[in-house]
């Protein structure tokens, strides 16, 4: 299947239709795909354009409403994650590598002594460009391995994988790794996000929690069958 998968936009069908692993451990009802498709609930729009000043919004349920710039995000430790990428749709491409800033880092070091979240704050909703978005609950969002990332595979993030800067959930299903993301909300108790009961509350991808209402594992199949028609799309839309 190859070490590097494709990551620069032009893959076929076979590339990303779901595979066996093989003597690979995967989680349950995922498939590698050799190549990174951009994937999403609206594959035919037209990506977000790509500001040229780009920042993070910060609201909700905060004291002071602020934006980090990246003036600011160079003030934060830079990390890189290594990790293995799965979609809800049961593709999962291996091995992926990041570059951003950690977002617990970030907000330790920026959202709380500027922006000063509400006591009791429980989630934090991600917001695309493309008004998409997706909650974690505060306890998923402050794991290790969550960045705000602006590279991958050691190049700066492209408009197709989400410039400027993308949320990487790897332990999440890829529904809550927002592209193109542009603010982060504060909330006290969960909030709405896109797509209503299709995301769950938390989206862990070993605890197969594809759906809010429908256990995960009836989903792998009427969900694999979007792959190819969703990944082609995307593609002729990015063209």
């Amino acid at each position: 299947m190859g070490d590097h998968p494709t990551i620069d936009g032009e893959y076929t069908w076979r590339q990303v239709w779901p595979r066996r692993g093989g003597d690979i451990s995967l989680p349950p009802g995922q498939g590698i795909s050799t190549a990174m498709p951009r994937f999403g609930m609206r594959p035919g729009l037209p990506v977000p354009a790509i500001p040229d000043h780009p920042g993070l919004t910060i609201a909700g349920e905060v004291a002071e409403k602020m934006t980090i710039d990246l003036a600011a995000l160079s003030e934060v430790e830079r990390v890189e994650v290594t990790a293995d990428f799965h979609c809800v749709t049961t593709w999962s491409v291996l091995g992926l590598q990041w570059s951003g800033w950690r977002l617990r880092d970030v907000w330790d070091q920026l959202v709380v002594p500027t922006a000063r979240p509400v006591d009791g704050a429980s989630h934090v909703r991600a917001i695309s460009a493309d008004r998409y978005s997706a909650a974690l609950p505060l306890e998923d969002a402050m794991a290790d391995e969550v960045v705000i990332a602006d590279m991958l595979a050691g190049r700066p993030l492209t408009p197709l994988h989400g410039a400027p800067f993308r949320l990487v959930a790897p332990a999440h299903y890829a529904y809550k790794s927002v592209k193109h993301l542009a603010a982060l909300t504060v909330h006290s108790a969960p909030p709405k996000a896109s797509g209503g009961s299709m995301q769950h509350p938390r989206g862990r991808v070993l605890h197969e929690e594809r759906h809010g209402r429908v256990p995960g594992r009836l989903l792998r199949w009427p969900y694999r069958l979007l792959v190819v028609p969703t990944a082609l799309r995307a593609q002729r839309a990015m063209r």
